[in-house]
């Protein structure tokens, strides 16, 4: 799949597709019916089937104290996006320069001069351009004016519940991984690159995979049992997402010990994938308590393992 950083990027060769544009964080099931309708008419129309996303997300720049944590990060989506059959991942850098534009240069300058779209799917909740003017009739007009097709995109319900990246934040928030499960269509999981740590697990006797949470908030806090896939391989193990408040930590970041693994991981990608949740994440008194906890959560965590064949 093309990876298109930045509008400058926009090449002549990337006139012509059938386009979305959104968030997708987290790629759920709604989203997932979005990408069959984007494919599928793609084909219809032999043209590339594209996905226009915004880094940082829109919220992210206006309020980024109180921005929602994220579900998945860019790399993430383009991998999700992948397997779903898109050709082309269109990454705008979304600043205020961008967010100040009106709807008109919006659809004028880049969706029908730099990309030539000939049709979008697009929710008809969706909002662009200075002060959020430009809206799903706009886009309707503009598509008869310019020659490109637009289709609204339902909300995707469920049990009369809609699916969406906020409910699946608050699924897991209320530490609910089956409800996430359900609304994502896959367990929930972290992706990331092993960085060197401060070697504190292997000190503790449980030496540590260490993922940095390349975002301003993680939608999960705590202690789980997880399955680890990395090289086409998976180990169970148990993961901390938090502070590391007893060692005095300060940015969030995942800490997985993989049972029985030995070997170096350092600069691998691993994706982790959430079991169950065992417990809150806690400062202790003393190394020796964290220890002591430590032990019986990975006693527990083999024990759930075993369970599961």
């Amino acid at each position: 799949m093309q990876l298109v950083r930045g509008i400058h990027n926009i090449r002549d060769a990337h006139n012509g597709c059938v386009l979305t544009i959104g968030n997708f964080d987290g790629v759920h099931l709604g989203h997932q019916r979005v990408i069959k309708a984007l494919v599928a008419k793609a084909k219809e129309m032999n043209l590339m089937p594209a996905v226009m996303v915004f880094e940082p997300q829109p919220q992210e720049l206006f309020n980024p104290q109180s921005a929602p944590a994220r579900l998945s990060r860019l790399r993430d989506k383009y991998s999700l996006l992948k397997e779903l059959g898109v050709k082309r991942l269109i990454c705008v850098n979304f600043n205020f320069a961008f967010a100040a534009q009106s709807p008109e240069q919006f659809v004028e300058q880049l969706l029908v001069q730099k990309l030539g779209v000939k049709h979008l799917i697009i929710g008809d909740d969706f909002r662009f351009g200075k002060n959020r003017l430009g809206d799903f009739s706009m886009l309707q007009r503009a598509g008869q004016t310019f020659g490109f097709g637009v289709t609204d995109t339902k909300s995707f319900k469920l049990d009369q519940c809609r699916i969406s990246s906020t409910e699946i934040r608050k699924a897991l928030q209320q530490d609910d991984l089956a409800e996430a499960q359900t609304m994502l269509g896959r367990k929930y999981s972290i992706r990331g690159r092993v960085v060197h740590g401060d070697k504190q697990g292997r000190h503790l006797g449980f030496p540590t995979a260490n993922v940095l949470l390349k975002r301003c908030v993680s939608p999960i806090r705590g202690v789980y049992i997880v399955q680890t896939h990395l090289d086409g391989l998976s180990f169970f193990g148990i993961a901390n997402i938090g502070s590391r408040p007893t060692v005095r930590g300060t940015r969030q970041q995942l800490e997985v010990h993989i049972f029985d693994f030995k070997g170096d991981l350092y600069g691998k990608q691993i994706e982790v994938v959430l079991l169950h949740k065992l417990r809150d994440e806690q400062r202790f008194a003393s190394i020796s308590e964290l220890t002591a906890q430590i032990s019986r959560d990975a006693e527990q965590a083999r024990q759930y393992c075993q369970q599961l064949g």
